[in-house]
Parts: structure tokens; C-alpha cells; sequence
């Protein structure tokens, strides 16, 4: 888009990003500072000289039958985080203004003749589109910072796998749905489902109202619940967007897109400890779900499926559409398992949800596990992950749009090589540790450059315009297999920080801060990730076809 339409587009996403969260970090002051005591017992009646017991308090007829104990002793509750100073505050967010300017300062353009009005248009239906799904990535990660506080590790992991399936196998049926009904009528099913679920959350956690169910099963089944519509997010974006962007656009817009997805994260890890810091720990869940139903709102008004929805003219993608076909969603099923270039990038992006949710989910745990929690990487581990997710995303657009001639696949090779090589180098750096966090941050970078690159680019490219949710249905679903498995491997072999003690209640365990115990975090990406490098060669020369076939 022109210099001046493009300025004013990121103005509009710099003012609603940096407003939202500045209200959200600095506005946060709901919760005391301490606990009010409990009330102090009554001292004993003074014993009279000579007796040997004190006298009655009370005459007996007055007593009555204590009354049953409905409940046990709350647990201790934690103890207030001293408030920081400002500019440790402004230092994390200054650093992320500057790099989003910086990135989209320097953002390659693709010039396909395009009117003005068109591109306008183009820019009020993905910028509430992206936001809505970087406000989804914020209610559906914003779990992690309630581990610790509500769940150990291991019942976090329970949860979070049990989602991470729930997520995979929605996608089977909201695929094709999203075909059918249009990407802007489930983003909207998203957007609504995802806030009821996080309210819901909420209220547990602010109330230990669980239902009748232990407190686990209770966050699983909400958890799942929110997962369902969440599935729904990745499916209705790229749907929507296949439909406004040419093939020869997409990497470079896709680079965007990570961005929002990135700030996302930031939201979730960084504001999200800040929320639990500074307010009642139920926020965590209700400020995304209202956020949440903001979105929609601004969803429901402004974005469409195409652009003949808003009175301009549809043109030709340049992908793997085929206008004239019409096939059963049976056919295009069974098209999609048997597409040789698209099953490879599923069993690619298997290992990408692995590689990326052991990050994600487990990068903070290692990093305080081996004594590097108070460093700059993992203190900041939402900022980190949001400027790792935008360079990866913009530098797998750029360089695939404009060295590899909108091939995805050599890019996913060079992302997943300095995956590989950052998994095997933390295995020596464990004896120089402090080298560690920057080494977590490069290969974050490349594995949310390749999940952006082959789910939300590649998908479309193949499938064509039609077939866009299906497609990345199948892709999505493979992962978050690899997500559930990464979250029950680890669950079970990476030491617990907290555990719970006889009462229920979450005290620290000492085998958390020994580092022999978080060997098996870098051990297990090492295979995943030579798997998922070989995976990407053998799709090397990929391109798709007209007719949704894909050419080597």
C-alpha cells in the first residue's frame, strides 16, 4: 500500500495496541497491597488466685452445638509483589514501540495495482480482524499466569494438553464449517465463545466455585470450552484474508500478521503477570474477555469475506483456486489427506507445535529452573516472544515473497536449521548459562517464523481461496497434536515449582532448583526439530497449481 494509507494504517494499530496496554499495565491498581488480618482470637478470662481452671465464659444453657466445618482453612494467600519502579515499567515497552517501527519502517512493498479505495478498504477489514485474533491469543495463553496461583505445573499441563486436543480435533469439524459459513461469521463465533469461557474462568477463580468438581477437572472443562473457540480463530483469519490478498502478497502480509499475533503473547505473558501482580487474579480472565467483545463488535461492523462484499471487485489470487469446480465437502476432504505437498507441511507443522509450546509454555520454568529468572530474557519473557514472533514473521515473509520467489518451504528450512542448531547448544551452555536465554529467544524467533510461514501463508497457496479452511483446518489440527504431546511430556518430566501440600495448598518444591532436572527440556526439541528440518527439504521446490495441486 502507498507510504501515506500505510502510516496512517499503523498509526491506528499503534494507537489501539499501546492505549489498551498502557491502561492495562499501568491502570492496574484494584488489588491491596496486603491482605486485611483476620480477626484476632479473644483472649482467655483471667484465672482467679487458687483455681486450677478459668470459669465459664458463657453459662451452659446459652451454648449452643458448634456448627459443622462446611470447608478447610483457605490456603495462605500470596504474598503482594513490591511495586517496581516506573522505568522498569516503560523500558519493555519503549523497546517494543521502537522495534514495531522499525520492522514496518523497513517492510518490503508488493506492488500489484491496486486502487487507493480498494487498499482502504483492504486495511478496515484486517486491521479489526488482526486484533481480534491478537486479543484471542491473549485469552487463550493468559492461562499460564494462573499456574502458580490456582493449578502446580503439572495440573497446568493437564489443562493445557486436554485444550490443545480439544483445539486439534474441533478444527476436524470447524474447517469445513468455516468453508461453508465464511470466515467473518466464525470469527465472530470466536470472539463471543472465547469470552464467555474466559468469564467463566474468571468467576472460578475469583469465587473457588468449582461446581461440584475438583479444581483441575473444573479449569480443564472451561479451558476445552474456550479451546473449541478458539479453534475457530487461525481457520477464519486466513479464510478471510485469502480472499483480499495475492499469492505474491501474502508472505509480506503475513509478516504483519505475526506481529499481531506476537503483541498477542505479550499481552498474555507480560501483562498477564502484571495483572496477577497488581489486581485480583480473576482480571487475568475478564479484561480479555472484554477486549474480547469489544472486538466483535468492531468485527461485526467492519470486516467482510471478499471483496465484492464491499462493492469492489474480486480478482485472480494467483493460488491453487479453481473457480469452476464445485466438490463435495467429502471430495475436498479427501483431497486434502491425499495431497502430497500439504501432508508433509501438516507433519512439518506437528513438529512446529511441539517445538513451539515447549517454548512458549515451558521457556519462564526453565529459565527460573537453572537460576536465570530475574535476567532480562525471562523477566521480560512476553516482550521477548513478541519481538522473536515479529522478526521470524517478517523475515520469513520478506525473504520468501523476495528471494524465493513465494516458495515457503526453503524458508521453513533455513527457520527450522537455526531451530535445530539452538536446541543442541543449549546442551553445552548449561555449564556458561548466562548465554542461555538469548540462545531460547533465536529459536523462538525461527519457530514462530515457521508456524506463521506454512499454517497461515502455505495453507492458502494450496488449498486456493475455497478451500482455505479445510486446509488449514488439517494443518492446524497436526499442530496441536504435537502441541498435546509436548504438554503431557513435559508435564510429566520437568519438575514442579509448586506442588500441592496435604491441605491442597501450593508450596514450593525443592526439586525445581536443581538444573540436572530441566536436562530433558532442550533433550527432547533435538529430535523434534531434526525431524522437522529434514520434513522441509523434501518439500523444497513446492509450488502450487491451479486446481489445488502442487508442483515440485
Amino acid at each position: 500500500m502507498p507510504a501515506p494509507s500505510r502510516r496512517r494504517s499503523l498509526a491506528l494499530l499503534f494507537v489501539v495496541e499501546i492505549v489498551i496496554g498502557g491502561l492495562i499495565w499501568f491502570g492496574a491498581g484494584g488489588r491491596s497491597e496486603a491482605q486485611p488480618a483476620p480477626p484476632a482470637p479473644a483472649a482467655p478470662a483471667a484465672v482467679a488466685p487458687g483455681t486450677t481452671t478459668p470459669p465459664p465464659a458463657v453459662a451452659p444453657a446459652t451454648i449452643e452445638p458448634a456448627a459443622p466445618v462446611a470447608a478447610p482453612a483457605k490456603c495462605p494467600s500470596k504474598p503482594p509483589t513490591p511495586s517496581k519502579p516506573l522505568h522498569e515499567d516503560l523500558v519493555p515497552i519503549g523497546i517494543l514501540v521502537l522495534f514495531i517501527s522499525f520492522v514496518l519502517w523497513r517492510l518490503p512493498r508488493v506492488e500489484l495495482g491496486h486502487s487507493p479505495a480498494f487498499k482502504k478498504r483492504r486495511t478496515l477489514n484486517w486491521l479489526p480482524l488482526g486484533l481480534t485474533y491478537s486479543f484471542l491469543y491473549f485469552a487463550r495463553y493468559n492461562l499460564k499466569a494462573y499456574q502458580g496461583i490456582g493449578l502446580t505445573e503439572a495440573e497446568y499441563a493437564a489443562v493445557f494438553g486436554v485444550g490443545s486436543m480439544v483445539y486439534g480435533l474441533s478444527l476436524i469439524v470447524n474447517g469445513p464449517l468455516t468453508d461453508r459459513l465464511g470466515g467473518r461469521t466464525t470469527i465472530l463465533i470466536s470472539a463471543a465463545g472465547a469470552a464467555v469461557a474466559n468469564i467463566w474462568m474468571g468467576y472460578m477463580a475469583a469465587t473457588g466455585e468449582h461446581f461440584g468438581m475438583k479444581p483441575v477437572t473444573a479449569f480443564t472443562t472451561a479451558y476445552g470450552m474456550n479451546m473449541f473457540f478458539q479453534s475457530f480463530g487461525a481457520i477464519s483469519i486466513v479464510k478471510v484474508n485469502a480472499a483480499w490478498f495475492h499469492l505474491r502478497e501474502r508472505g509480506t502480509f503475513g509478516g504483519i500478521f505475526g506481529i499481531l499475533i506476537s503483541l498477542g503473547l505479550y499481552f498474555a505473558y507480560d501483562l498477564g503477570k502484571r495483572i496477577t501482580e497488581t489486581m485480583e487474579v480473576e482480571w487475568l480472565f475478564y479484561i480479555p474477555a472484554g477486549l474480547l467483545l469489544v472486538f466483535f463488535v468492531l468485527s461485526a461492523v467492519w470486516v467482510r469475506n471478499q471483496p465484492s462484499d464491499t462493492g469492489h471487485a474480486n480478482f485472480d489470487l494467483g493460488d491453487a483456486t479453481n473457480e469452476g469446480e464445485k466438490l463435495s465437502a467429502g471430495r475436498v476432504f479427501i483431497r486434502m489427506i491425499t495431497h502430497p505437498v500439504l501432508i508433509v507441511i501438516a507433519l512439518i507443522e506437528m513438529c512446529s507445535g511441539f517445538l513451539r509450546q515447549a517454548i512458549l509454555q515451558w521457556g519462564t520454568d526453565f529459565g527460573k529452573g537453572i537460576g536465570l529468572g530475574k535476567t532480562f530474557v525471562f523477566q521480560n519473557w512476553g516482550l521477548v516472544s513478541c519481538i522473536a514472533g515479529i522478526t521470524g514473521g517478517m523475515f520469513a515473509g520478506a525473504i520468501s515473497d523476495h528471494l524465493f520467489q513465494s516458495r515457503r518451504s526453503p524458508v521453513s528450512a533455513v527457520l527450522y536449521a537455526i531451530m535445530l542448531i539452538g536446541a543442541i547448544s543449549i546442551v553445552p551452555l548449561f555449564a556458561a548459562p548466562w548465554a542461555i536465554g538469548w540462545s531460547v529467544a533465536m529459536m523462538s524467533m525461527a519457530i514462530i517464523g515457521v508456524h506463521g510461514m506454512l499454517t497461515a501463508t502455505a495453507s492458502a497457496d494450496f488449498a486456493g481461496k475455497k478451500n482455505t479452511g479445510m486446509a488449514v483446518g488439517l494443518i492446524d489440527a497436526f499442530v496441536y497434536v504435537g502441541s498435546m504431546i509436548q504438554s503431557f511430556i513435559y508435564g510429566a518430566y520437568l519438575p514442579a515449582a509448586k506442588i500441592r501440600d496435604a491441605k491442597g495448598c501450593l508450596v514450593s518444591n525443592p526439586a525445581a532448583k536443581q538444573i540436572d532436572n530441566w536436562h530433558v527440556w532442550p533433550y527432547a526439541m533435538i529430535p523434534v526439530a531434526a525431524i522437522g528440518f529434514l520434513l522441509t527439504l523434501r518439500i523444497w521446490n513446492a509450488r502450487p497449481t491451479k486446481g489445488g495441486g502442487g508442483a515440485h
